[in-house]
């Protein structure tokens, strides 16, 4: 009997990733599935604001998930304090539309992949990606980028595309058949939606389309808006900060967030050490966090808008309260009714 062949796949829980998997299961190769946790991933914030449409039934982590349904061990690697500096911060192969670096995320992703091959001895690594699918990041050039970057060059096997792209090293070396793997390509999902049901596969998100927050127009503009007055001092409570509630800019040092509901106001808790805090004793409100050092005006501001945001916000006048470190006090104030006003401080 020959040496049993042993492969690392990213596995993020989605389609692609997940049939990845499988088809390389499906060659007798035993499969251990990586999952890097970035600090970026809406699911992260889904989860700890909880199910708003059904409470009852919490989100779960789709690579744990998928991993139960195939049966291969799950590791979820923790990657956070160097992602953002490393990749976030500085890419070398720039951002896509929104904040994202698409390629220098997939090339540190499979570096630290091929450490662990390497210390552990694995013969190669998969990924779900599809040749076309995604216009940064999966186009040909950026592929072999990737590859090269990455240090696991022919190592690297794309199981759905494979049949699309040069003999890697585990078809060259027998470890798989490569007439046992694919040749999709593009945005269509036809081809992996009819994989799915050939391989059984019938819980897996929808829609397709990945689970991070940098591609995001919302969070990207006020991620900009933050490294541009703050620089690059910055932390992954500042990044998990800049998921929920709206967020206004009251001056060059000082910014505010609004909680929406009551779901964000419990997660900004989490957040009010080093921060002022305002609200409405009198009607239901939001909670507001001000980051920086208000002035008078910066804190009369944040208390017109926390009333703006409060069932009190028809009242002619709105008795506010305010929190900064051991002091405390309220101001009572005309809510803002003035949109143009407001959306001049939006981010």
């Amino acid at each position: 009997m020959g040496k049993q062949i042993r492969a690392l796949g990213l596995l993020s829980g989605g389609l692609d990733s997940t049939l990845a998997a499988s088809v390389i299961q499906a060659q007798n190769v035993e499969v251990l599935g990586l999952h890097f946790s970035t600090g970026f991933c809406l699911a992260d914030r889904h989860r700890i604001l909880g199910n708003r449409s059904n409470p009852d039934k919490p989100y779960r982590n789709e690579a744990l998930r998928a991993g139960a349904d195939l049966r291969i061990p799950i590791e979820i690697i923790d990657i956070k304090d160097e992602y953002l500096p490393e990749v976030v911060l500085n890419p070398k192969f720039g951002y896509g539309s929104g904040m994202n670096p698409c390629i220098d995320c997939r090339i540190f992703m499979l570096q630290k992949t091929r450490e662990i091959m390497e210390e552990r001895g694995y013969h190669f690594v998969f990924t779900g990606e599809v040749l076309g699918q995604r216009p940064m990041s999966q186009r040909r050039p950026p592929l072999d980028d990737v590859a090269k970057e990455s240090g696991l060059g022919r190592l690297l096997l794309r199981p759905l595309s494979a049949r699309l792209l040069p003999e890697s090293i585990p078809e060259e070396q027998g470890w798989v058949n490569r007439e046992e793997l694919f040749d999709i390509s593009g945005r269509s999902r036809k081809r992996q939606m009819e994989l799915a049901s050939q391989f059984h596969i019938i819980d897996y998100p929808q829609p397709a389309g990945g689970c991070c927050s940098l591609p995001d127009e919302n969070y990207a503009r006020k991620l900009r808006d933050f490294l541009a007055h703050r620089g690059t001092d910055v932390t992954p409570d500042d990044m998990m900060l800049l998921k929920v509630g709206r967020h206004f800019r009251l001056s060059n040092d000082v910014k505010m967030v609004v909680g929406r509901d009551q779901g964000e106001n419990t997660y900004l808790e989490r957040f009010i050490q080093g921060r002022a805090e305002v609200w409405v004793d009198d009607f239901p409100s939001p909670l507001v966090l001000v980051e920086g050092q208000p002035t008078a005006i910066d804190l009369e501001t944040a208390c017109r808008i926390t009333a703006r945001y409060s069932d009190g916000r028809h009242e002619p006048t709105v008795p506010v309260r305010w929190r900064i470190g051991e002091s405390e006090g309220q101001l009572t104030v005309v809510p803002c009714q003035n949109d143009t006003e407001l959306e001049a401080l939006r981010i």
